[in-house]
């Protein structure tokens, strides 16, 4: 199967701290950069964060700069979103998807199914 996975959700209090995690499999992992998306509910998806192939480059949206990191590792072919400080407006569905190399109908062409992270106040 060519799938991501995204896992670690959950319902976490302000100011606490999550790890999400994405398993990919039946594709080259390394070779493409990986990215972070979320979607607020009644709101439209927002990136949140992006990463090269080897780490070297990471890109994060202004809301979540400092208290966000991306990471993966490819030889376990994951990545990985650690929040910290979370706020209640980074509750969200999160989903991770693969950057494509040749854009023929979106910048990213394949997708998890989703986390669901809740955080109160």
């Amino acid at each position: 199967d060519v799938q991501l996975q995204a896992s670690g959700g959950g319902l976490v209090q302000a100011g606490g701290s999550l790890r999400l995690s994405c398993a990919a499999s039946g594709v080259i992992f390394g070779i493409n950069s990986m990215g972070w998306f979320r979607q607020a509910p009644g709101k439209g998806r927002e990136w949140v964060s992006t990463i090269s192939t080897g780490s070297s480059n990471t890109f994060y949206t202004d809301s979540v700069k400092g208290r966000f990191a991306i990471s993966r590792d490819n030889a376990k072919n994951t990545l990985y979103l650690q929040m910290n400080s979370l706020k209640p407006e980074d509750t969200a569905v999160y989903y991770c998807a693969r950057r494509a190399h040749i854009i023929v109908s979106s910048e990213y062409d394949l997708w998890g199914q989703g986390t669901e992270v809740t955080v109160s106040s």
